[in-house]
């Protein structure tokens, strides 16, 4: 399968947010290391899923769904966990590049 430069777009930010994600799993302790390991495996296994095995080719379109609804509830749950502290860098450049995502993801849908 040839990716467009947008999936290949979609690709790319869900790597980066995964890896945020393992980062912030390094300075974390009890829940939020598990939640960010586990966050961070979700995106690598969507992305994985949406564009790179073939045997689920027939379900990208629900995978597309999954990928998008993760990133948008990893982008509400920031928000409720920070709340009023929201201001961290690493948490702002992390939503950013979640809310691209779930721009592209969004746009990329089928016609």
């Amino acid at each position: 399968m040839s990716l467009t430069a947008r999936q290949w777009g979609i690709a790319g930010l869900a790597v980066a947010t995964a890896l945020i994600h393992f980062a912030l799993a390094l300075g974390g302790e009890g829940f939020f290391l598990v939640a960010f390991l586990l966050n961070g495996v979700g995106y690598l296994a969507l992305m994985a899923a949406l564009y790179f095995l073939p045997q689920l080719a027939g379900q990208r379109a629900l995978v597309r769904w999954a990928l998008l609804g993760f990133t948008a509830v990893t982008f509400i749950l920031y928000f409720v966990f920070n709340w009023p502290n929201i201001w961290g860098p690493m948490g702002l450049l992390d939503k950013g590049i979640e809310l691209v995502l779930m721009i592209l993801l969004w746009l990329d849908r089928p016609s």
